[in-house]
């Protein structure tokens, strides 16, 4: 938001690189017209509900709730469930039972909040649906409601379609992803009613997919990892006085030549198996300059120099290492006084193998300044990679190329995190899939006029429902 895994030759092997991606989509890659317009109603209805950190997503929730036992799915299937002090957090749990009950179950995540948004940043009001030039505009249209919509769609029309899986299949519609944290859903979920949710693999709609390139077709993504955010406070003092004597102890100072020294810092090139199978794959699809470097620093062991190139785009550059950057900053109580502290806050994401002792020990030395005072926030939620077995790469490849024939299948490693952090921790397996195509030089999630292609959109939806069926027969 998606591993180390297994050899990286398999790994490898389990690549679709195929050059017959002909077309960007086969015939037949839309829901029927009364399903389509189905999962439109939905995505109109929770995009309409404000499910801010400071709203909740109780009111989306219980829409999706209702929705659904109105579609003919028994109540004892359809919890609702919040922590009881936040009741305003609340998650629904959707339990569609297969013909084996002994089968463990497959787990689909779909968070239901957002990050803030205020109209008066955007040219439409974010939470209301507003289609124009081939577009919905929307809160939430990226990150993630369209994933809920296509969730709730296909659930109503597996219903309808009288679909029996083989396994359970579990979809949980969650609080809390985003901003705040204090009633995460799957964390509470887990800590509180594993057995609701408990699984063998979690597939999480939160991230991966097609990417486009100017509108032609690149690859489809299967997350696999992410990076974890450590934040440090990075602090330190001076005796202060009148600003009219100035003397050599600044706070200030001290701490912005600290800063200084971090920002001309690169923490080592760090591979992983889904970094080395990423960047080799992506070696093959884009002939040029970069492509021999992604595939000299797919090597083991990596060549540096090649490394440092990619480096300078900065998206590549969080792919090589553990990165960590000064976010915030404050110092000083008043303009005509000498500054008695200066305070940084320091947000660092960890590649999946890397430690916070290790991150917090090359901070301290690249700082190097005994008065600045180091200190961590909070411990880390760690997410270990999942390994992409040829199974559940074959399982998405295949799903892919019946709706995009020959569309290469790539690894991916999330720079940001989900909730995958929460389910690999609590050791099942967990990817992210999702069937939105989006282009590489556009991404609204989080900011201002946040925006989902319709046809993109439309199609997502006849994956999804592709993906549950396809994954309700996987064993």
């Amino acid at each position: 938001m998606t591993l180390p895994r297994r050899s990286r030759p398999l790994v490898l092997a389990a690549i679709c690189t195929s050059a017959a991606f002909l077309s960007t989509a086969s015939a037949g890659t839309l829901p029927p017209p009364a399903d389509q317009q189905l999962a439109r109603e939905l995505l109109k209805q929770l995009i309409g509900i404000n499910t801010t950190h400071a709203h909740g997503s109780t009111d989306a929730a219980k829409l999706i709730q209702a929705r659904l036992i109105q579609g003919g799915f028994a109540a004892a299937d359809v919890i609702f469930i919040a922590p009881p002090e936040h009741p305003h957090k609340g998650n629904v749990i959707v339990r569609y039972r297969g013909k084996r009950a002994a089968a463990k179950p497959v787990l689909f995540l779909g968070h239901l909040d957002v990050v803030e948004a205020r109209p008066e940043d955007w040219s439409v009001d974010p939470f209301a649906l507003t289609e124009k030039d081939g577009y919905f505009y929307g809160r939430g249209t990226v990150d993630m409601k369209n994933g809920d919509a296509a969730l709730a769609a296909s659930l109503l029309r597996l219903k309808r379609d009288r679909f029996v899986p083989e396994r359970d299949v579990i979809i949980a519609f969650t609080a809390d992803e985003e901003a705040g944290g204090d009633a995460n859903g799957p964390a509470f979920l887990l800590r509180e009613h594993r057995e609701l949710i408990d699984a063998a693999l979690v597939i999480n709609l939160d991230g991966a997919g097609g990417n486009l390139k100017d509108g032609v077709p690149l690859y489809f993504e299967i997350g696999t990892s992410e990076k974890t955010y450590l934040t440090y406070t990075a602090e330190t003092t001076s005796p202060g006085g009148h600003g009219s004597l100035p003397g050599p102890d600044n706070a200030i100072y001290r701490l912005a030549a600290a800063l200084g020294r971090l920002a001309a810092y690169k923490f080592p090139v760090m591979l992983t198996a889904t970094t080395r199978a990423s960047f080799d794959a992506l070696a093959k699809l884009e002939p040029g300059p970069a492509s021999t470097d992604m595939h000299a620093v797919a090597q083991s062991p990596p060549d540096l120099a090649a490394a440092e190139r990619l480096s300078q785009n900065v998206r590549n550059n969080a792919l090589l290492r553990t990165t960590c950057v000064a976010t915030l900053i404050s110092g000083g109580h008043a303009e005509n006084a000498l500054p008695q502290r200066s305070r940084a806050t320091i947000q660092c994401r960890m590649m999946p193998g890397d430690t916070e002792s290790n991150v917090q020990a090359q901070l301290i030395r690249v700082l190097d300044d005994a008065a600045v005072r180091l200190s961590l926030d909070a411990q880390p939620i760690v997410s270990p990679e999942s390994a992409p077995t040829p199974q559940i790469t074959k399982t998405v490849a295949d799903l892919a190329h019946s709706m995009w024939p020959g569309v290469p299948l790539v690894p991916s490693m999330a720079t940001g995190f989900s909730d995958d952090r929460q389910t690999r921790n609590a050791g099942i397996p967990s990817y992210d899939v999702s069937g939105v195509w989006m282009d590489v030089n556009e991404n609204r999630a989080h900011g201002r006029d946040e925006r989902i292609g319709v046809k993109a959109f439309d199609e997502s939806v006849e994956f999804t429902y592709r993906l549950i069926k396809t994954m309700g027969r996987e064993q």
